[in-house]
């Protein structure tokens, strides 16, 4: 078993949490989420061309619609694409375009559109979602444990997701709904995470009720280290090769998943095990065996 000092530095990690926390928040609120097709609304075109070309030449023959926002993804074979953009275009204008412009021919193999006032009701139904999972989260870990367990949990979950949120505004990625799924992805994670570490927690405190607090909680955050690395470790293998290997269409979805599962190993051990340390939590009596003696 390890005997790292996790704790040594906790208030250094809250206080680094907290900027990045209110880092991510200001992003969103001043630079904000390039929402994708499923938010925003626009179209979204499935093509193919008869013969191998470079994406970034049909980017450059997109660009001359002057289409305010679209993206092209590879999508399948070498040969299909995907394209993205606002409605201001319809999607047999940007065939016949790309035809005339590379002297290609185009077939266009599935098209789906969506509005704008629809794109703003997913907005709110993914937020929903989100806050639901909070709420469910809050109350599993409550029943299971104790509210200061579960106060300590949810802090950490919406560290993990505002951080995430936070990335896709910093780099200007696509925020759409598999991003949503990959969020909810990240919250079961990291909870499932959270979970083991408390119950070690747990289950020291109810053997040693003599022990610091601190002194317990940093030998659970070590008994329960090697299994958290190998965890995170081959769940990350797995991801990453979807990262660099699944395509553009998946490549949001990975990256986002990948970096949940490393802010939420971290806030498993800086973040909620901490929380809990500034709770009084329910301890097991120390047991004193009374002998009575009669003369």
């Amino acid at each position: 078993m390890t005997n790292f000092n996790f704790l040594k530095y906790k208030n250094f990690f809250l206080i680094l949490s907290s900027f990045l926390v209110l880092a991510s928040i200001i992003l969103v609120f001043t630079k904000g989420l390039d929402f994708g097709v499923d938010f925003k609304g626009g179209t979204t075109i499935e093509i193919r061309l008869e013969k191998k070309i470079e994406i970034e030449k049909i980017r450059n023959s997109i660009s001359k619609l002057k289409i305010n926002n679209f993206s092209v993804k590879e999508f399948g074979s070498v040969n299909d694409f995907l394209i993205s953009a606002d409605n201001s275009v319809s999607p047999n204008d940007i065939k016949n375009f790309i035809e005339k412009d590379l002297k290609e021919k185009v077939t266009i193999r599935k098209v789906e559109t969506v509005g704008p006032k629809v794109g703003s009701e997913l907005i709110k139904s993914a937020i929903y979602s989100v806050l639901l999972c909070f709420v469910a989260m809050f109350f599993y870990l409550w029943f299971r444990f104790e509210w200061q367990f579960s106060f300590g949990g949810i802090v950490a979950l919406f560290h993990d997701t505002i951080i995430t949120v936070g990335v896709f505004s910093l780099l200007g990625l696509q925020f759409d709904l598999t991003i949503v799924a990959a969020l909810l992805t990240i919250i079961g994670y990291s909870i499932n995470d959270t979970v083991i570490i408390y119950d070690r927690i747990r289950e020291n405190l109810k053997k040693d009720s003599t022990s610091e607090l601190s002194i317990l909680v940093n030998e659970s955050l070590n008994n329960t280290l090697s299994r958290t690395l190998k965890t995170s470790g081959t769940t990350l293998l797995s991801i990453i090769a979807v990262l660099f290997f699944g395509g553009e269409v998946l490549r949001g979805f990975a990256f986002a998943i990948t970096f949940g599962i490393i802010v939420g190993t971290y806030s498993s051990i800086y973040i909620a095990s901490p929380i809990v340390m500034f709770f009084k939590v329910k301890r097991a009596e120390k047991k004193e065996n009374k002998v009575n003696l009669e003369m």
